[in-house]
């Protein structure tokens, strides 16, 4: 009679999965804090709606002198100030998606980690899985050869005397 193998059971020798974004928000500076800020305000609905009443208000004070033309028809003033602001923004914005691209590579190394690890388990359970499949096999045989021995045949559910 051959005894049943079975393999070593599986050692999870691997640390915890972690969120690498709560990893990562520990770690920001104050800059980097700005720099998103600034980069998740002038990309949204507000900014734009706000910025263009603004915009809206300066050229209808000024075409119709309410107060006193600070920055009269062609709007130089106004060119200035936006260029001032996209000139800022720009690199603001750049450093925001810098950093948000390192993060995505950092998540992306994570996620092949915890794949690879589960890797290694699903295998760890495939194995065992056959070797258990292995010994079903062997008890079938033994029961198999037990009832010719004893003369029975059919199901062992038939016979009282085999439980």
């Amino acid at each position: 009679m051959i005894k049943p193998r079975f393999p070593k059971p599986f050692r999870h020798e691997h640390p915890p999965v972690q969120n690498v974004n709560q990893i990562l928000a520990t770690q920001l500076t104050f800059g980097q804090k700005a720099s998103d800020w600034v980069a998740t305000n002038l990309g949204s609905w507000w900014f734009i709606i706000i910025q263009t009443i603004i915009l809206a208000i300066w050229v209808i004070v000024n075409i119709t002198a309410w107060l006193r033309h600070w920055d009269p028809y062609p709007f130089i003033f106004m060119n200035l100030v936006l260029s001032l602001q996209a000139a800022y923004a720009a690199p603001i914005i750049m450093m925001s998606q810098n950093r948000q691209a390192n993060r995505d590579r950092l998540e992306a190394h994570n996620d092949y980690l915890v794949n690879e690890t589960a890797e290694q388990e699903v295998r760890a359970i495939l194995e065992h899985l056959a070797a258990q499949n292995a010994a079903l096999l062997e008890i079938h045989q033994l029961l198999a050869e037990l009832r010719e021995k004893m003369g029975l045949s059919g199901p062992p559910s038939t016979h009282p005397e085999i439980r």
